[in-house]
């Protein structure tokens, strides 16, 4: 069983919900990622979802855009991404590491080379935002022979036949994007994730995780209630853009924040 599916089967049988931040790998700078990720584990945080950074980060919205314009101003890329989870294995062997980027660095870097590479590197998923399953077969075998996740988007117009293709090919969990447009964006609307997590659900037993759109402790706790995990991303990237000259108290930020998701969610 992969690390994602013990997770989620873990928190499933305590009654819990899965707590999934998103970082861009190397923002503000290289050397700030390491740590923060290992706080985020010391958080109370379930898996981490590590952005890639990227030149035209399409889905995501202005926050995230300008972590990753911060990241390349680096020279962060996909390797050295790689080699950040590298690192983070040396001392952390549990909690999931997810990657989520685009598709043009792993086209760069080849299919199987990028396999081989994330299954070095100890990653458990791969979300590749702009790769749709009707062509991520080859790249989703290519994970799945080594032993990594291939993690798909849906929508809130994503079809029937869609999802269940989504579902088919795809493993790990699936992640829901709660509203239309970029993240960051936008007003959750209740009702309508829950009946779209009703839909799916009656399409796959894989678990669901929502983002776009979680700002706060109580959104974290309303959201947890329907799906399998809540994700955060701007929420947290923000705290970083606003304490860019003192990333200590970025890091207690994003930490406080956290901490009172978990504690909103599991109350």
């Amino acid at each position: 069983m992969s690390r994602l599916a013990a997770t989620f089967e873990k928190l499933a049988q305590s009654g819990r919900k899965a707590l999934i931040p998103f970082v861009t790998a190397g923002d503000p700078k290289p050397e700030f990622t390491l740590p923060l990720m290992h706080a985020l584990v010391d958080a109370g945080v379930d898996v981490i979802e590590l952005g890639v950074p990227f030149s035209d980060p399409m889905a995501d919205g202005p926050v995230i855009q300008r972590a990753s314009e911060r990241a390349l101003a680096h020279k962060m890329s996909l390797s050295k991404t790689l080699a950040l989870a590298t690192e983070f294995r040396k001392t952390d062997q549990k909690t999931p590491l997810v990657l989520m980027g685009y598709l043009n660095p792993i086209e760069a870097m080849g299919y199987e080379n990028f396999a081989n590479a994330a299954q070095r590197a100890d990653i458990d998923g791969v979300l590749t935002v702009d790769l749709p399953p009707e062509e991520g077969e080859h790249s989703a075998e290519l994970l799945r022979e080594r032993g990594v996740d291939t993690i798909f988007l849906l929508a809130p117009n994503s079809s029937h036949e869609r999802i269940h293709k989504m579902a088919t090919i795809g493993s790990g969990y699936l992640y829901y994007v709660s509203l239309k447009g970029v993240t960051g964006a936008g007003h959750l609307n209740v009702q309508d994730v829950e009946t779209k997590l009703n839909e799916i659900k009656s399409i796959t037993s894989l678990p669901v995780s929502i983002g776009f759109g979680v700002k706060d402790a109580e959104t974290a706790r309303t959201i947890s209630s329907l799906g399998d995990g809540v994700v955060v991303g701007s929420a947290l990237i923000s705290k970083i853009e606003n304490n860019l000259d003192d990333l200590e108290s970025a890091k207690s930020e994003i930490i406080k924040l956290l901490t009172s998701m978990r504690q909103a969610m599991d109350s």
